[in-house]
């Protein structure tokens, strides 16, 4: 159980019997963007509806409601999302939009049909908290000048790479607002777009109309565009596309689902681009992930154990300090506050493109390009554990995942 909401820790029901559906609702968003939640959880069981934040990227129980209100909650939302409220036996997707406090908010509503009725998610995404500088998203000077060099050229692709909510969004929409020039004809085929950016043209995906990634980009091309921004590569047809664009003189930026920058490459074969029109095109990868920063109000150092050393490679003879939150009502008693980015970042150099078009297995490859200078993504959490930023429990959810 969560210390966000101390009042859930007997697991009471909340009393809202003179309490309207529409009040209710205002309230749970409000709440959830006073504490910075990216979404909304509401989901029903046989006895309550559980009210869920997913803050910082985990998920805190913020309060319960007796079933019997789980109809007229679910039936607000999706009246004010233009859900139709008649369907509830398949999944459906809306939108609100409301300003809070001088911040305009989209809010992204998805249902599920579950057992007990839908389950509802809502995205909560804050129009003007796009990051504009390269510094604010945890990327060091180092990287941001390889970042640079890839952005000034007319040509090539750019992928950044990461699981879901690993901020690969956040980093393509504040590299593409920092070349946003009158010089640059920029469009971008997104699936939805989550943010507008003044003088970039913007595409929706709306596949039921026929405007498909693999749709958009041929007409894109037609468009003498300078940069081009795919929200995602989904696809071989999307990926080939992208590729030949980038080696017939445009700039390519998309994301990837993949784990690390080697694994983008291999995931490229995968999906059938032939090696040498990879090594043509790629000019750099920027693989990501969030870890969550500790709470500046709380943070205490303490002497790191013999597993804990040994997880970081220090010498156990070594003393080290290392650092965690012990959890106050800044950071609601969970020790970290905000997050921030770890990355590994690939300049694709003359040498690793002659790897790429040889095949080298992943295991060689990824050799290749720590010896020329690639800090992978583990190496990089470690010096944020060392330098006080993150917690040994974040450097371990990473490299986890890295196995």
């Amino acid at each position: 159980m969560s210390n966000i909401e101390s009042s859930n820790a007997d697991m009471n029901l909340v009393d809202i019997k003179n309490i309207s559906a529409v009040k209710i609702v205002d309230n749970i968003i409000i709440e959830a963007v006073k504490r910075k939640s990216s979404d909304i959880h509401i989901e029903p069981f046989e006895k309550y509806v559980k009210i869920r934040f997913r803050i910082d990227g985990h998920l805190y129980e913020y309060k319960r409601f007796p079933f019997e209100i789980y109809e007229s909650l679910a039936l607000r939302i999706k009246v004010i999302a233009n859900i139709d409220i008649a369907e509830k036996r398949l999944p459906k997707d809306g939108r609100i939009i409301e300003k809070i406090d001088d911040n305009e908010f989209d809010f992204r509503v998805s249902t599920l049909p579950s057992i007990f009725g839908e389950k509802i998610v809502i995205r909560i995404l804050n129009r003007n908290n796009v990051i504009i500088d390269k510094g604010q998203l945890g990327l060091k000077k180092t990287e941001i000048k390889i970042i640079d060099k890839i952005l000034r050229s007319s040509n090539g692709m750019l992928f950044i790479t990461g699981p879901t909510g690993s901020g690969k969004t956040t980093t393509l929409y504040t590299l593409i607002k920092e070349i946003n020039l009158d010089d640059k004809n920029i469009v971008t085929v997104e699936d939805p777009v989550e943010y507008m950016i003044d003088g970039v043209n913007q595409v929706n995906i709306n596949v039921k109309s026929g405007l498909t990634f693999t749709s958009i980009l041929r007409a894109i091309l037609r468009q003498d565009p300078d940069v081009i921004m795919i929200g995602e590569i989904r696809d071989s047809e999307t990926a080939e596309i992208a590729v030949r664009a980038a080696i017939t003189g445009h700039l390519v930026l998309s994301t990837l689902h993949t784990y690390n920058c080697v694994s983008t490459i291999i995931r490229l074969i995968d999906m059938g681009i032939e090696p040498y029109l990879i090594a043509a095109s790629i000019s750099g990868i920027v693989s990501q992930r969030l870890v969550r920063k500790i709470c500046p109000y709380c943070q205490e150092e303490y002497e790191a154990g013999n597993y804990e050393k040994y997880m970081l490679g220090i010498e156990m003879n070594e003393k080290a300090k290392l650092y965690r939150g012990r959890g106050c009502a800044k950071c609601n008693y969970t020790g970290y506050k905000d997050r921030t980015g770890v990355f590994e970042v690939l300049e694709i150099s003359n040498e690793i493109r002659e790897a790429i078009i040889t095949c080298k297995n992943i295991n060689d490859l990824k050799k290749l390009c720590v010896d020329r200078g690639m800090v992978t993504l583990e190496n990089s959490c470690k010096d944020m554990v060392l330098h006080g930023l993150t917690t040994i429990d974040e450097y371990l959810r990473i490299v986890n995942k890295e196995e």
